[in-house]
C-alpha cells in the first residue's frame, strides 16, 4: 500500500486502501465462521450418531438369551430413542433344516431418535433347534 503526503505534510492511507484491508479481513473473517459453523455440524451429527449406536448396543446386549430368543416384533423406547426390533427365521444356502442343530434368526434392530436422526443394526443369533 502506498502512502501519500498530505498538504499539512502528515502521510496517511487513502480511504480506498482502507476499505479494501477491511474487505479483506470481512472475507477471511467470513470464511472462518463458515468453517466453525461447519465443524460444529459435523460434529453434533458425529455425538448423535455415537449415541444411538451405544443405544442400539445396549439393546442387542439385552436381547433375551438364544433359548428364549423367539421369531417376532419388540418396540419400546430407551434413552431417548424409539426402536424396533424384528426377529425372524433366515433360509441358509446349503442347511439342512432336519439336522442342523441351530436356526439362524435376522434380529433387524432400527432406533430413531425424537430429532429425527435414526440408525439401523442387523445381526444374526443362533438359537437352538427346538426338539420335535
Amino acid at each position: 500500500m502506498s502512502r501519500r503526503s498530505c498538504s499539512d505534510g502528515t502521510a496517511g492511507f487513502t480511504l480506498i486502501e482502507a476499505l479494501v484491508a477491511l474487505a479483506i479481513i470481512a472475507i477471511v473473517l467470513g470464511t472462518i465462521g463458515s468453517v466453525i459453523s461447519v465443524t460444529t455440524k459435523g460434529t453434533r451429527s458425529i455425538d448423535q450418531h455415537l449415541a444411538l449406536a451405544s443405544t442400539a448396543e445396549t439393546l442387542l446386549a439385552d436381547l433375551p438369551a438364544r433359548g428364549v430368543l423367539k421369531p417376532g416384533r419388540q418396540s419400546g423406547q430407551l434413552a431417548g430413542s424409539h426402536w424396533r426390533a424384528d426377529i425372524a427365521p433366515m433360509r441358509v444356502a446349503g442347511g439342512n433344516p432336519a439336522t442342523d442343530r441351530f436356526v439362524p434368526l435376522a434380529v433387524n434392530l432400527r432406533l430413531q431418535r425424537d430429532d429425527g436422526s435414526t440408525i439401523q443394526v442387523t445381526t444374526v443369533k443362533l438359537v437352538p433347534r427346538p426338539a420335535q
